[in-house]
């Protein structure tokens, strides 16, 4: 399918009641039961950062693009060193992904804890306190960078016209073996076709591909 015919209906999205209302319950109390029961994986790896890195921070917390092109602070656990920020612009040079996003396979910044737990995606466990909060959902699109949006052309700013999820049809489709355009078409058609049984799929794959990986870097 060619992804420039995707167009979605901003009416139709919002008009999914009986939908969002399921969707924003179940994400409350799943992910208020995750942080419960993964509170014993949130220390150990708070553990295992802190003696990999005793200097720096165990949560890295960054400014992302919500719905509606809204601002939030999105938590993750610290996987990279303290000033990856500050050396990503000598890195932009050797991105390996086209379009609005960066992506190194070999990036230099992360930490050898943080290969391990970008690897099994134990890093994006921290965004379950921002479905709490409402600024993300369990499954939605990824949220970008304001420099990624920046970059972005109206049709990929259809991406916006949800709430990001902690995980979506880009991270059980590939992740970083996917371009920025596929993203982009795979988002756009978890919008166009999103329901509670099509979340409930992207849930379980993405519990499959936490026990084994798949192009998480």
């Amino acid at each position: 399918m060619d992804s420039k015919k995707i167009q979605i209906n901003r009416e139709q999205l919002n008009r999914q009641y009986g939908y969002l209302a399921i969707k924003r319950l179940f994400d409350i109390v799943a992910s208020c039961l995750g942080v419960v029961v993964l509170s014993p994986v949130f220390l150990i790896t708070a553990i295992c950062i802190k003696i990999n890195d005793p200097h720096g921070p165990v949560f890295y917390t960054q400014t992302r693009v919500g719905k509606d092109g809204r601002h939030f602070r999105m938590v993750k656990f610290r996987s990279m060193v303290s000033n990856a920020d500050e050396l990503l612009a000598q890195l932009e040079s050797q991105n390996e992904i086209a379009g609005a996003m960066f992506k190194m396979k070999d990036d230099p910044r992360i930490t050898k804890v943080g290969k391990v737990i970008r690897k099994y995606s134990i890093d994006e466990l921290p965004q379950l306190l921002n479905v709490i909060t409402g600024s993300m959902s369990i499954v939605g699109p990824r949220p970008p960078l304001p420099s990624e949006v920046a970059q972005y052309t109206a049709y990929d700013k259809q991406r916006l016209l949800v709430t990001p999820g902690a995980t979506g049809m880009w991270q059980v489709g590939g992740r970083n073996d996917v371009d920025f355009a596929e993203m982009v078409r795979l988002d756009l058609t978890y919008i166009q076709q999103r329901s509670v049984w099509l979340d409930f799929k992207i849930m379980l794959k993405t519990v499959k591909i936490m026990i084994k990986p798949n192009g998480a870097y």
